[in-house]
């Protein structure tokens, strides 16, 4: 499908901006290597070659028994003894660039963790012994999945409210004002972590309890565009001819909305990001054990005596924020309508 020339002409200024367009493509290839994460960081074999049969223990759990051993558990492919069972067999095996996964501990060191990034642990381990490359990439992955799913789902209650206010008017747009008056006024970060400490939050229970606020920041900008664009004659045009006003709303107003609202969306993708990470850090959000940026940030402060805990934390933080920043403000300077 071809572009029409406006989107054309905003395609080629944000182009133009270099900075945000290396930052999209940079962005995307982390991301897309994140999506990837148990093929580069795991503490199983990717593919096993085991008396004349092909095995993935990285995908699919094996007991020892499988392998000659003597219990239905399942294998620890590290252990001398499964490592002796398969040695017997002439097992041939593929692992992971990084055979650490984000939970599995290094029972090797020859110092205390946290211990210091060596040839095996190559941004060293955690004070449990875990390797912090490994739970940063697997971290990385959980961040941009939460912020990326809570900026969908928010945008898409904030477009429907900013609509239906800014289309209709009147009372339903005087109500949704009070509403959004009283809500925006409550302080967010305290209830999360008051509704966080009723359950053990998990990464659908914190999106939702997130999804509660999150979605306001795009009301005002589209109820905006609905307020301006409703008086226009196309719309009064299309009002005569008698088609619906959900026709109306979302097939001639809406997309001249979703300009504003695209520039808007890195933003609320940084924003989401950062709260993650402040729940985590304070200890109100995912689970004890996920592989979790604001974690590590804590365990930083934790432990001043291991300084890359803090400096792997806040590299990858401020790597991740300043590329979406920046794929930001090229995509509001191309769909800025005065250029």
């Amino acid at each position: 499908m071809s572009l029409s020339p406006l989107n054309q002409r905003r395609l080629q200024r944000f182009k133009a901006n270099k900075r945000g367009w290396w930052s999209l493509w940079l962005f995307v290839i982390l991301f897309v290597a994140s999506l990837g994460a148990e093929l580069i960081a795991n503490d199983k074999p990717l593919a096993l070659h085991y008396d004349g049969g092909w095995y993935f223990p990285a995908f699919e759990r094996y007991p020892e028994t499988t392998f000659g051993g003597e219990f239905p558990l399942e294998a620890n492919y590290k252990s001398p003894y499964i490592q002796q069972l398969l040695a017997a067999k002439h097992s041939w095996s593929l692992w992971a660039p990084i055979p650490f996964s984000y939970q599995s501990i290094n029972y090797d060191l020859k110092v205390p963790a946290p211990a210091p990034p060596s040839a095996q642990n190559w941004l060293g381990t955690d004070d449990q012994g875990r390797d912090v490359l490994a739970r940063v990439i697997y971290g990385f992955r959980v961040s941009v999945l939460f912020a990326l799913t809570l900026t969908l789902l928010s945008s898409i209650i904030g477009v429907i409210a900013g609509a239906l206010q800014g289309f209709y008017g009147g009372w339903v747009d005087l109500a949704g004002q009070r509403f959004l008056e009283v809500w925006s006024g409550l302080p967010v970060l305290y209830l999360l972590i008051i509704l966080a400490s009723f359950v053990q939050p998990n990464f659908w229970w914190l999106l939702g309890i997130m999804l509660l606020f999150s979605w306001m920041s795009l009301v005002d900008v589209v109820r905006a565009e609905f307020l301006r664009g409703r008086n226009l004659e196309y719309v009064r045009a299309a009002r005569a001819l008698g088609m619906r006003d959900s026709s109306i709303m979302f097939q001639h107003i809406l997309p001249n909305a979703m300009v504003s609202t695209m520039t808007f969306l890195p933003f609320i993708l940084t924003g989401a990001i950062g709260t993650l990470t402040a729940l985590d850090f304070l200890g109100f959000g995912l689970p004890a054990g996920s592989p979790s940026l604001g974690e590590l940030v804590s365990q930083g402060k934790s432990n001043l005596q291991a300084p890359w805990l803090g400096i792997s934390a806040f590299a990858v933080l401020a790597l991740m924020l300043s590329l979406l920043v920046f794929i930001g403000e090229a995509a509001r300077d191309a769909f800025d309508p005065r250029k």
